[in-house]
């Protein structure tokens, strides 16, 4: 190779030429998403440089919505500068380029911890390192509890760590086609997100009983989302029918090592933030990707502690996949929009293989169980999570769990993305679980001066009036009285009681609603 400098047109050695040669090689290997397409530096959780760039309306002709088309639409053009995808590593570096949709689980190896280290150094800058705080629910249980507060991510949930690793291990050409997602849990919020952040076009395909909220949450986070179908079937479907004519990658929670590791960081951050740890705690069920996950980095480096999953004893899918040795198909759930993803059919074998290696104990809990976690966590931690988040503190409600008393034991609080509606009927089925809030009825004469000394009584033994009915009408009582229904809110059970047995005592005829 002949350089030269200047006006002169004298040469240089090979050997120069070699090493300047080599210098331009190592400064032309960008990383993955070159940060150059950002100018206000690298993209960080919490921080937006420049907004990704809207879809190509001549890609969207079959989206079903159109009148979401004919507004805001932009064009732009992406210029993908980095030819260094041996980082990528070998869990998607054979992809067929005809298919549109990517098989992640064609990869299926059990995950090695340097999968989890490496994936660890990757994220870090793209994801919250959540606290691991001592609970004051410790004193409660006779459990030193801390809290790992996944709840706290950018999309509230601890899905962001497996998406955005598979998200930066796609190939490059990939990334400028695309990616489409059909769900409506927290797997689609975390891809909607960072999928935007690292300037991948993305699309969320929603049926239409999806909660208003959730849907405008995806949009407000950069993706495309449509409506279609009356079920998740449906909008799967049509993700797919979609990803195959215009060359997006669908994806799907799988259990590929790649998602895997993502979600395996949690179980180090957890080892690295609480020392001498006896036990951890996971939300288990179908999705058991973050137990398998976490259970490899913990089992890596101390073997002994103990690693134990909580699902719905409503949906025992975990347990009964590892009774029968292969993901259990058959189990359904009607409370989706209550469990979330913990109430998923499991999901592969690879996830289900690890946690039958590494995983100490499956237990399942009450619906009861999780609903008193969940106000347990409010009203000790101010913590607003759903099931899946609570789900695991629930062992600890329900008494499932007594070999770790004394023991230092880590719980993964990994979501909280709960309605505001369902978030309210939960907290009152609780109270009301726990006899915090209790409904009597009595009949009484029909004067002011009676009414005032049953709102005496209720005073006397400071109880909250939280509501007072009256009926004069449908009652087969005399014609002077009244039906009075009062519902009433106490400290605890012990209160109630009292309560009960004042207003017993005064009104013998005293009817309690009982749960």
């Amino acid at each position: 190779m002949l350089l030269t400098r200047g006006p002169c047109s004298k040469p240089r050695s090979c050997s120069a030429a070699q090493r300047d040669d080599s210098k331009v090689k190592k400064q032309d290997a960008p990383a993955l998403c070159d940060l150059r397409l950002c100018k206000d530096g690298p993209i960080r959780n919490g921080h937006i440089g420049q907004r990704p760039p809207p879809i190509n309306p001549e890609r969207l002709k079959d989206f079903v919505e159109e009148d979401y088309l004919n507004g805001d639409v932009k064009t732009w053009e992406m210029k993908i500068v980095s030819r260094n995808e041996e980082l990528l590593g070998d869990a998607l570096s054979l992809v067929p380029q005809s298919s549109s949709r990517i098989s992640l689980s064609s990869h299926n190896k059990l995950i090695r911890f340097e999968d989890i280290s490496a994936a660890a150094f990757k994220i870090q800058s793209g994801v919250q390192k959540t606290p691991c705080m001592y609970s004051r629910l410790s004193k409660l249980y006779g459990v030193d509890i801390y809290l790992k507060k996944e709840f706290l991510q950018y999309t509230g949930s601890v899905k962001e760590r497996g998406v955005l690793y598979l998200l930066t291990s796609l190939p490059q050409d990939q990334q400028r086609k695309g990616v489409i997602v059909a769900s409506d849990g927290n797997f689609s919020m975390a891809v909607a997100y960072h999928a935007s952040e690292l300037r991948i076009p993305v699309f969320v395909i929603m049926s239409t009983s999806t909660s208003p909220a959730r849907v405008k949450t995806c949009r407000e986070y950069g993706a495309m989302v449509i409506s279609y179908g009356t079920t998740a079937k449906d909008s799967q479907m049509h993700a797919r029918r979609l990803a195959q004519e215009n060359g997006y990658l669908y994806l799907e929670e799988e259990d590929s090592a790649v998602y895997l590791s993502g979600l395996g960081t949690m179980g180090l951050e957890m080892y690295e933030q609480v020392p001498k740890l006896d036990a951890v705690i996971f939300p288990a069920g179908g999705h058991c990707g973050l137990l398998a996950g976490s259970a490899a980095a913990l089992k890596h480096l101390n073997p002994r502690i103990s690693v134990i999953g909580v699902e719905s004893e409503s949906f025992p899918v975990l347990q009964q996949s590892l009774k029968a040795g292969h993901p259990a198909e058959d189990q359904a759930c009607n409370n989706h929009h209550f469990y979330g993803d913990v109430s998923g059919l499991c999901f592969g074998s690879n996830s289900l293989q690890l946690t039958g290696k590494l995983v100490d104990k499956v237990v399942a809990v009450s619906e009861e169980d999780v609903l008193i976690s969940m106000l347990r966590l409010l009203e000790y931690e101010r913590a607003t999570v759903d099931a899946e988040g609570a789900i695991g503190l629930a062992a600890l409600v329900a008494g499932k769990l007594p070999e770790l008393k004394g023991k230092r034991v880590a719980i993964a609080i990994c979501s909280g993305n709960v309605d505001l509606h369902l978030l309210q009927r939960c907290i009152a089925r609780a109270l009301t679980l726990e006899s915090r809030v209790c409904r009597f009825s009595l009949v009484i004469s029909d004067s002011p001066a009676d009414v005032s000394k049953l709102l005496e009584v209720l005073a006397r033994e400071e109880a909250r009036v939280l509501d007072i009915r009256q009926e004069r009408t449908f009652v087969t009582s005399e014609l002077f009285t009244v039906e009075v229904t009062c519902t009433v809110e106490t400290r605890d059970k012990i209160h109630t009681a009292q309560l009960r047995n004042a207003l017993l005592e005064r009104y013998p005829t005293a009817a309690w609603t009982e749960r």
